[in-house]
């Protein structure tokens, strides 16, 4: 990074530019839809991501076509070091961290009754999908309360990625739904708490999005949508997930903390 730019990073920001979000789960499926419109509004992006940096180069070389700055950190949200890994990288490069988007979740390995389902792959999507997010926020968090307290003025947010899953029940993926109602209750928890500091908390809850998690029941959902499942009769795409997250990262909702944005064409309004 040059040294303008350097400098515009430790101002006052009165921009978009020079703004810093982490995107957990960034370089795929509705993370990456996130961290491109993020990218086309002119943040400095950290994207994180269990793979290999090898593995995502050409995705991160697509980013960075938009002209900003992307740095990728390897790291898996569900172990402690790995998460304080992401957050001491995002400093070391960048000295604040202004977003961060808290999208890395996985499916259940197996989609089992829940009289049939094992602690083990209870255990272990949770631990992913909410205990990681949790404990994330929480050290995100207290880094933006130090840099609120030094420069009052400076944007912050959080915003949460869960799913319509959070409110309609799916008994042969309990475990899925109880840990996005899990992140559901813990946007409130952290819009109460970061209230003080003028520190928003957003929640988007996605429909069904065409994504590779998705891709194993395309026929499934294709005729579920020709039959009327959602009002909008499509599938939703991480392009949609990305606008409304854009909107929320850069400033344009600044009276909604602890709200949830339902992105999903409708699905869960209530019909007769």
């Amino acid at each position: 990074m040059d040294q303008k730019n350097s400098d515009n990073l430790k101002s006052p920001l009165g921009g978009l530019r020079g703004l810093v979000a982490i995107i957990t789960g960034g370089s795929r499926g509705i993370g990456l839809g996130i961290a491109a419109e993020l990218a086309k509004a002119g943040f400095y992006l950290v994207i994180n991501g269990v793979r290999a940096e090898s593995a995502v180069s050409e995705v991160l070389a697509g980013l960075r076509k938009f002209g900003t700055e992307v740095i990728y950190v390897q790291g898996d949200v569900s172990n402690k070091e790995d998460r304080q890994k992401i957050v001491d990288e995002t400093l070391a490069r960048f000295g604040q961290i202004n977003v961060l988007v808290n999208n890395a979740g996985i499916a259940p390995k197996q989609r089992l009754d829940i009289l049939e389902a094992t602690e083990g792959s209870f255990e272990h999507l949770v631990k992913v999908n909410l205990q990681g997010p949790y404990f994330l926020t929480q050290l995100v968090a207290n880094q933006m309360v130090l840099q609120k307290q030094n420069q009052p003025e400076q944007f912050c947010c959080i915003i949460n990625v869960s799913s319509v899953s959070a409110t309609v029940a799916s008994v042969n993926r309990g475990d899925y739904c109880i840990s996005k109602a899990g992140i559901a209750m813990a946007t409130k928890l952290w819009a109460a708490r970061l209230g003080e500091y003028n520190i928003p908390v957003y929640e988007i809850q996605p429909g069904v999005i065409r994504t590779d998690m998705t891709s194993a029941v395309v026929e499934k959902y294709d005729r579920l949508f020709e039959q009327g499942m959602a009002i909008q009769k499509r599938w939703g795409t991480p392009e949609d997930i990305g606008k409304v997250a854009a909107a929320m990262a850069t400033g344009s909702m600044p009276y909604s903390t602890g709200q949830v944005v339902q992105v999903d064409g409708g699905m869960t309004i209530q019909r007769l």
